[in-house]
C-alpha cells in the first residue's frame, strides 16, 4: 500500500514539474514574443513618420512650383478629414485620407503650367493631359516605401459612383471610401474657389452639386456627411 502511495506522489511531483517546466517555457515564449512585437510596431511607426515626412515634402515641392494647386490641396485636406470624423472612420482611415489628400493633386507635377493657368476652355488633348495626373501622382507616391494605400486613394479620387470617373472608370465599392470621400471634397473646394477659366461659384452651389447628384456621382453617405459638415458643425474654409 505504501509503495503505491510513494509511486502515486512520485508521479505526481514529477508532472507538476513538467507543468512547472512547460508553463516558465511558455511564458518566455510570450515574452520573447511579445518584445518582437515591440519592435515591428516600433518599425512600422518609423516608416509611417518617414512616410509622413517624405509625403510633406512633396507638398513644399509642389508649393514652390504651383502655389495655386498647393493651396488647393490645403483646403481639400481640412473639409476631407472634417468629413471623416463626422463618418467616425477609424483613426488609421482617417490618417491615409489626410496624407492622401496632401498630395492628392501632385500628378499635376508633371501638366506644363500654361495648361494650368489656361483663362479658356481646355481642348481634347489638353484635357486628356489634365486627366493623367491621378496616375502620375500614383506613380510618384508608389515608389515610396508603405505608401500603397496613400497612392490607392490619390490614383481613385477622380472616380465617380456610375463609373464615370477617371483614369480607370471604377464605380461604386470598386472605388475605395477615402477616394470618394476626397473626391466629394475636391469638388466642393473646385467649384467655391476661383479659377483661371471663371469666376469662384461658391458654397452653396457646390452643395447643390453634390445634393443633386448624390448616389449617382457622388457617395450618398459622404455627402449627407459633408452636408452636415457645412450646415450643422458650421465648417468654413480659411
Amino acid at each position: 500500500m505504501l509503495d503505491a502511495y510513494n509511486s502515486l506522489e512520485l508521479q505526481v511531483r514529477l508532472r507538476t514539474a513538467e507543468l512547472v517546466t512547460a508553463n516558465r517555457q511558455l511564458q518566455e515564449e510570450i515574452a520573447t514574443r511579445t518584445r518582437t512585437e515591440q519592435k515591428l510596431q516600433k518599425g512600422v511607426a518609423r516608416m509611417k513618420k518617414n512616410l509622413e515626412k517624405t509625403i510633406d515634402a512633396i507638398a513644399a515641392v509642389t508649393e514652390i512650383r504651383d502655389p495655386f494647386t498647393a493651396g488647393h490641396q490645403k483646403r481639400v485636406t481640412t473639409l476631407a478629414c472634417a468629413i471623416a470624423e463626422e463618418m467616425a472612420l477609424p483613426d488609421e482611415q482617417r490618417e491615409w485620407l489626410r496624407l492622401a489628400a496632401i498630395v492628392h493633386d501632385i500628378g499635376k507635377i508633371n501638366i506644363p503650367t500654361e495648361i494650368l493657368v489656361k483663362p479658356t476652355r481646355l481642348s481634347e488633348p489638353e484635357f486628356n493631359i489634365i486627366e493623367a495626373h491621378p496616375q502620375i501622382g500614383h506613380d510618384i507616391l508608389q515608389g515610396i516605401e508603405f505608401s500603397q494605400p496613400v497612392a490607392k486613394i490619390v490614383l481613385q479620387h477622380h472616380e465617380l459612383m456610375d463609373g464615370t470617373g477617371y483614369p480607370q472608370g471604377l464605380s461604386g465599392e470598386e472605388i475605395v471610401l477615402e477616394a470618394r470621400i476626397l473626391a466629394v471634397a475636391d469638388v466642393i473646394e473646385a467649384m467655391a474657389s476661383h479659377r483661371p477659366y471663371r469666376p469662384a461659384q461658391g458654397i452653396g452651389m457646390a452643395l447643390e452639386e453634390i445634393l443633386h447628384n448624390k448616389g449617382e456621382l457622388y457617395d450618398s453617405d459622404v455627402v449627407d456627411a459633408c452636408l452636415r459638415v457645412f450646415y450643422e458643425k458650421d465648417f468654413a474654409f480659411e
